[in-house]
């Protein structure tokens, strides 16, 4: 088989801008002509071993540098980007997307830049719903908004945090023992693990150099907490880097996304990003026999899998959402183009509210939003015990889906009739443009109404175009 050529001519005038080089000073280092070395960085010509070699040699240069996964990344980005339906059927051909990225990176990304700020702003037409009505309402979002947004908009995958993650719990490669894991690493700092019948889940005493986890929580919740605190404790540096980079606008918002960074520290070290990814395709996405394979729950086994976006390692892009009895949505992650409301509650025709109904088993759903995209959608309700017969139960139902493209490689698909009806579902009502939605509970936004005394629909409106 050949080696495929490498043409790295982008990373070559960087490389050169950076040291400071002229083109001639620099084709005297690497051993070659001119001519040659102006059309290695204009892409006209391979990049040779010879041209390999001597930049390891004379600048130390980390070759993998020069691979193409930049440039495949950016493609990708942009074949998903494309694939929005305000661009048309004229996707641009593949050959196209890796000219651009290869020879002008800069514009492939200033497109993606706009693409992602047009998503952004079709996005914050939701969050008129939590303003809509409010005498007070102020245009400088909550920190808890902020801080949704700055995981959002990170793709849900921060890739620091969930490397160091990994590392933890892999330091040869296999997953060790969570709770022993976390234990050790306690040990080295003097803090004794233990465990209690109290109110709290995690108890942190500082002065006492003592972590106590409540004796009423699941094991999965137990093991979590304690990697939360080993979090905190240990890689406090990278998640205060991590912070200073994403330059929340208040002290409020910085605590509570370092909460956020523990969490997907703990999550990340629980569930192993390559030992998980590969578990979850030997199993066909089974979240039982994951939840099971890693002592986990199958809210943070679906949650994980809804992170899985690191570049050149991706798994299937899900989202990832919780809701609570009354509807209101209280988690909310995507990686794929289903984008749900800022506030309020989900489409009442997604199945993930009927969950409720069914304790203890998943419900499958055929589904398309209005720009005509399909999914495979789960569903199911969960419950976390309280361990006292006094204390309150918390029920929420989860929901986990992906574009139905990706629904071979789901257990939950065997059986279904993926050629058949899909149950047309929307955002919110307030930006669904759906105009016979039986269930429609307010008006979309930017749609007139016309308003006829004498006959009644469904609905006492009819939405104009």
């Amino acid at each position: 088989m050949s080696t495929p050529k490498l043409y790295a001519g982008v990373k070559l005038r960087e490389t050169r801008t950076r040291l400071g080089l002229t083109q001639k000073a620099f084709a005297e280092k690497l051993g070659v002509s001119l001519p040659y070395l102006n059309q290695m960085e204009n892409n006209h010509r391979p990049v040779s071993a010879g041209v390999v070699l001597a930049l390891a040699q004379e600048f130390g240069f980390d070759v993998t540098e020069l691979s193409t996964g930049d440039a495949e990344r950016v493609v990708s980005d942009m074949r998903e980007a494309l694939a929005d339906p305000v661009f048309g059927a004229n996707t641009p051909p593949l050959a196209d997307l890796r000219l651009a990225a290869s020879n002008a990176p800069a514009l492939a990304r200033a497109f993606l830049d706009l693409h992602r700020a047009y998503r952004q702003t079709h996005e914050r037409l939701a969050s008129l719903d939590e303003a809509l009505g409010r005498e007070d309402a102020a245009l400088r979002p909550s920190p808890w908004e902020e801080v949704r947004d700055f995981f959002h908009y990170c793709d849900n995958y921060i890739d620091a945090v969930d490397r160091a993650a990994e590392h933890f719990a892999c330091p040869d490669g296999s997953p060790r023992d969570p709770m022993r894991a976390a234990a050790e690493a306690l040990s080295k700092h003097g803090i004794e693990l233990s465990f209690s019948d109290n109110a709290w889940l995690r108890n942190y005493d500082e002065a006492g150099k003592t972590l106590t986890l409540s004796t009423n929580a699941p094991s999965s919740t137990q093991r979590f907490q304690a990697l939360h605190q080993v979090a905190l404790l240990t890689h406090d540096d990278l998640l205060e880097a991590t912070l200073d980079l994403a330059r929340f606008q208040s002290d409020d918002a910085r605590a509570v996304a370092k909460i956020g960074l523990a969490n997907y520290f703990a999550g990340a070290a629980l569930l192993p990003y390559r030992a998980f990814l590969a578990a979850a395709h030997e199993t066909r996405h089974d979240l039982e026999q994951l939840a099971d394979r890693f002592g986990a729950s199958i809210e943070q086994v679906a949650h994980r899998l809804s992170t899985l976006q690191r570049p050149g390692a991706k798994g299937i892009p899900f989202f990832f959402v919780r809701v609570d009895q009354a509807g209101t949505i209280t988690k909310r992650h995507s990686a794929t183009r289903l984008q749900f409301a800022r506030f309020g509650g989900a489409c009442p025709l997604w199945n993930v509210y009927a969950a409720f109904e069914t304790p203890g088993r998943f419900l499958r759903q055929l589904a398309e939003t209005p720009d005509g995209v399909r999914y495979l959608s789960l569903a199911r309700e969960v419950s976390k015990p309280s361990g006292s017969f006094k204390a309150p139960v918390r029920r929420y139902a989860i929901g986990l889906g992906c574009e139905v493209r990706h629904a071979g490689a789901l257990v939950y698909a065997d059986g279904l009739d993926l050629s058949g009806r899909f149950e047309p579902i929307g955002i919110s009502c307030r930006i669904c443009e759906r105009p016979d939605c039986h269930q429609r509970s307010v008006p979309p936004l930017e749609r007139p109404l016309r308003i006829d005394p004498d006959r009644r629909g469904q609905l006492p409106y009819e939405i104009g175009p």
